[in-house]
């Protein structure tokens, strides 16, 4: 009996294929860096996963199922170290300054919020002049008030600029680490700071869940009223190509998702009432208008 040589090499060909693993390509990846700082993100308790940086952080995912996503919690110094590394990580909204526009993209603004004021105890109101705004580069150049703050985080750009220019070591105390704004508010109740900057909602967020509310108020910082660029987060990836291109990718949803009720109410939901209809009216006039 003859057997048909002709197929031989179709067979084994075929075996060939059978036992080599098949190469899937895989879909490519962000690991999404979030702080420990309620209300943006919130890792425990009743409230998990509702911080309004959580809310949005989902709804950018929800709209690239190109990519695998995975949640890193990390406290600045680790933002910094990932971008500075080249890795595929990316945090939702970070102030753009020009340390970080060295080893990061930046994205259209993604966040809009009501600009940093200065937390304080009630009781030291008359330190600052019983006023509801004061002016960061006169508190600090007087250099009788000391201000805590986390280390590596930026507070908006005049901000910043007026601590560069007249913080010092007599009238800074700088911190990091996990859950430093907890910690920065026990500084502030124990006496031992007597003022640190942080968001309104943040201050009472925090306030609420210590009890404290009775005993601290917030003061406009007069800096920050100056530029609107001190309400703006941006998401913000490694300085890479890949980071070039999801930072393209994520603009396009961006564009597509600001302008809904859903994203702004990621926000509002924690804002005091009284705030809303003036954030509706900014938020319209001055952040949906930034699209490049």
């Amino acid at each position: 009996m003859r057997h048909n040589t002709n197929n031989v090499p179709f067979i084994c060909l075929l075996l060939i294929s059978l036992l080599t693993p098949v190469k899937t390509i895989a879909a490519d990846s962000i690991a999404w860096m979030e702080a420990i700082a309620p209300p943006f993100f919130i890792h425990e308790g009743p409230f998990k996963g509702q911080g309004y940086e959580d809310l949005i952080t989902d709804i950018v995912i929800e709209n690239l199922p190109q990519y695998t996503h995975t949640h890193m919690q990390a406290n600045v110094a680790r933002h910094y170290q990932q971008w500075k590394q080249g890795e595929k990580a990316c945090a939702l909204a970070m102030y753009k300054t020009p340390e970080r526009k060295e080893f990061a993209y930046f994205s259209i603004p993604s966040m809009f919020t009501l600009p940093t004021v200065l937390i304080i105890r009630k009781d030291r109101h008359k330190a600052f002049g019983n006023s509801e705004t004061a002016s960061l580069s006169k508190i600090l150049q007087e250099n009788n008030i000391i201000l805590g703050r986390s280390n590596n985080r930026s507070y908006g750009v005049e901000f910043d600029k007026a601590v560069e220019k007249y913080g010092n070591e007599h009238n800074i105390y700088s911190f990091g680490g996990a859950g430093l704004s907890l910690k920065l508010f026990k500084l502030l109740l124990a006496g031992r700071i007597d003022a640190l900057p942080g968001l309104p909602e943040e201050a009472m967020y925090l306030a609420e869940q210590m009890g404290i509310r009775d005993k601290i108020m917030t003061l406009a910082i007069e800096e920050n009223q100056i530029n609107p660029e001190s309400w703006l987060g941006y998401v913000t990836c490694s300085k890479t190509d890949w980071g070039k291109k999801t930072i393209a990718n994520i603009n396009e949803v961006l564009l597509k998702q600001r302008p809904t009720e859903h994203y702004r109410a990621a926000y509002e939901r924690w804002l005091d009432p009284g705030s809303i209809p003036g954030f509706r009216r900014l938020y319209k006039d001055v952040f949906l208008k930034i699209t490049e």
